[in-house]
């Protein structure tokens, strides 16, 4: 995943490095950035210090006669110079960019201070041990990544694109909408297209995170990153490379890092302020007791000032809290849930409404034939039926085509369509009518009165003016509907609401089958977006608007938290969304709140043990009962149980 760009990019020193981004009104404080952590040449100027400090703590120790006077400094030196220097440089950076009291600086100055009161030992391990921090947490975010990685790292950077009648190879970006690609057994699908053979089957993990194949039939739609599992097959290309699905997943997941989340806003503004206040602390502890102590010693209480500076670092807090909103962001992903930001993990976990579109966010969206009572031979009925619904391109009449499989269909002559009510048609000299109830009344054919009374869509077939039986199309349910809704109830959603333009019977009817707490249907998008303002003006209500189409985009903006169901919903409800479930399990809602209260207990856990460790080391330290090594636990210590912590949620169930 490529990295975002920072103000001041480090070369490889060999040294963790850090990046200060430029400062924005949204975004202050530092960003953490590590490089690549598993690099060899990351480790070796730690390494290096720790081989040199510990054979000369070893000199001191065994009192070794070469090891004194200027060699014992040099040797400390050239300890402390290669992990030194990248915080001297930070903290140089940092200071000609206007910002003064960072955590560099308090370093520089402890350990510069401490050098010159001859703690040699103690100078070099603060450093040290700072380093090691700074490196633990550039493993915990490579290791955070990898969630993301597996994710995105399936785009394919080639394409076989047929021109002049043969198949090139190229680069994805240069194929154009239109043209036709060709995907062998094994290969990721490099664009959107449409697939061109009768049917395919496609391993969808790297989109949605389920490994069950998906088969895929003529004229539907195959996504960038599926695999290709059985044959060769072609497609032809609907969307450029930039707007296919895989790439807006990218996008997505680039920027969700730059999106903070409140806490981390906090504590960064929190530092800013506190660095300072901390540092004329530690004047004051050196400069005060002159006043008030009868035996002052200025090297005494210079060193507890220099202990309070190294203890006072804001690092544990700077570091751990992104750590664990990017932790929960790498789980999510796991999951096929894509959070746009940190800030979404805040939100989501004060959810009490859940507002739900009803078809393909809880339906798939698809119709198929339910139920079929006929008064003839039902093979006969059927064929009839599915002869004259070939020639309409309503989506019940593919439904009611699609039912019949590869059979073929009876010649159909004379076809007449009445708009809103159906056809009629000529077939095997039989007058055929197939359509609503108004089709038949028009027809003045008489039917059993109860099919009025029929809550789900039904079509009617006459066959030579008389009555001949109908079919009920439905759409289906998805399997984890049902529990999804009770999920979300014994996580903390007291009102879950289903708005649908479906007809308000059908609506209600599948409400009350779910467990929904209140339904309404026959909507217009305009009608939606009065519902949810009208259910905002409760104050008390934290809104999380479910959707997957078009008609969604107005609601899931207005709402506290916008989700769509990725993998076949709209570019335009994805883009608007703040959450995206690339799977289209309703049951993930569920899963994303439980994720987001998991980060955000980690998260202040690991601020209630930074400040409680500190709060007891700072008091120790101006007492004068914490040495420089007190110190460096405090600061480094904290940090990396703090790190520890926050990949704890990489490691959890949901």
């Amino acid at each position: 995943m490529e990295k975002p760009k920072h103000l001041h990019e480090k070369k490889d020193n060999g040294c963790c490095s850090h990046n200060h981004s430029q400062h924005s009104h949204d975004e202050d404080g530092h960003d953490h950035d590590h490089g690549d952590a598993s690099s060899v040449k990351t480790y070796l100027p730690a390494i290096f210090s720790l081989v040199l400090l510990l054979s000369a703590i070893a000199f001191d120790y065994f009192r070794v006669d070469f090891f004194r006077s200027y060699i014992r400094i040099v040797w400390y030196l050239l300890a402390y110079i290669p992990v030194a220097f990248p915080v001297i440089k930070e903290a140089f950076q940092t200071i000609t960019k206007g910002e003064v009291f960072t955590e560099f600086l308090l370093m520089v100055l402890a350990t510069v201070g401490a050098l010159a009161l001859g703690e040699y030992p103690e100078a070099v391990a603060v450093m040290l041990f700072y380093t090691v921090g700074e490196l633990f947490q550039g493993a915990a975010v490579e290791g955070a990544k990898k969630n993301i990685k597996a994710l995105l790292d399936v785009r394919p950077d080639i394409a076989n694109v047929l021109r002049n009648e043969k198949f090139e190879t190229v680069k994805p970006e240069t194929v154009v909408i239109g043209e036709t690609i060709q995907l062998k057994a094994g290969e990721k699908a490099p664009l959107d297209g449409e697939l061109i053979n009768d049917a395919a089957s496609f391993n969808t993990a790297a989109l949605t995170g389920e490994s069950t194949p998906r088969t895929i039939r003529k004229g539907e739609t195959v996504l960038a990153g599926m695999l290709n599992l059985d044959q060769v097959i072609t497609l032809k290309v609907t969307k450029k490379f930039a707007d296919s699905a895989l790439s807006r997943i990218l996008e997505m997941v680039q920027s969700a890092t730059s999106r903070k989340a409140k806490t981390e806003l906090f504590i960064r503004k929190f530092a800013k302020i506190y660095t300072p206040i901390v540092f004329f602390l530690a004047v004051a502890l050196v400069v005060l007791p002159y006043f008030i102590v009868a035996d002052y010693q200025f090297q005494t209480w210079l060193y507890r000032a220099l202990v309070f500076l190294v203890i006072s670092c804001p690092c544990a807090l700077v570091i751990s809290i992104p750590l664990g909103y990017f932790g929960g962001i790498g789980a999510a992903s796991a999951h096929g849930i894509l959070f746009k930001g940190s800030s979404f993990l805040d939100v989501i976990t004060k959810i009490n409404t859940v507002v739900m579109d009803k078809t393909g966010t809880l339906t798939h969206g698809v119709f198929k034939v339910k139920e079929i009572k006929a008064e003839i031979d039902e093979t006969q009925f059927f064929a009839l039926l599915a002869a004259i619904e070939s020639k309409s391109t309503h989506p019940i009449a593919k439904a009611i085509v699609s039912h019949c499989g590869d059979k073929k269909l009876l010649e159909v002559s004379e076809v007449k369509e009445i708009a809103g009510h159906g056809l009629t048609a000529m077939i095997e000299k039989k007058n055929v009518a197939a359509g609503n109830s108004k089709l038949l009344k028009k027809l003045k054919i008489v039917y059993p009165k109860e099919l009025d009374e029929q809550v789900e869509t039904i079509v009617l077939l006459a066959v030579d003016n008389q009555y001949a039986g109908y079919v009920i199309i439905a759409d289906e349910v998805k399997a984890d509907a049902k529990q999804a809704i009770q999920d979300l109830h014994k996580n903390g959603v007291n009102q879950i609401v289903m708005l649908s333009g479906d007809k308000a019977a059908i609506t209600e009817k599948l409400a009350r089958e779910l467990g929904i707490d209140f339904a309404y249907g026959d909507l217009l998008p305009e009608d939606k977006v009065s519902r949810l303002e009208e259910i905002k003006k409760d104050k008390s209500r934290v809104v999380a608007f479910v959707g997957d189409g078009i008609n969604d985009a107005p609601v899931l903006a207005l709402s506290d938290l916008g989700m769509a169901m990725g993998a076949m919903g709209s570019d335009v409800a994805i883009e608007t969304a703040d959450v995206v479930i690339q799977n289209d399990q309703p049951s993930r809602i569920a899963t994303a709140i439980k994720i987001g209260k998991a980060t955000k207990r980690v998260v202040y856990q690991n601020i209630g043990l930074a400040f409680a460790v500190k709060a007891v080391v700072l008091i120790l330290g101006a007492g004068g009962l914490a040495t420089m090594w007190e110190a460096v636990f405090a600061d480094v210590g904290v940090a990396f149980l703090a790190i520890l912590n926050a990949i704890r949620i990489q490691k959890m169930k949901f």
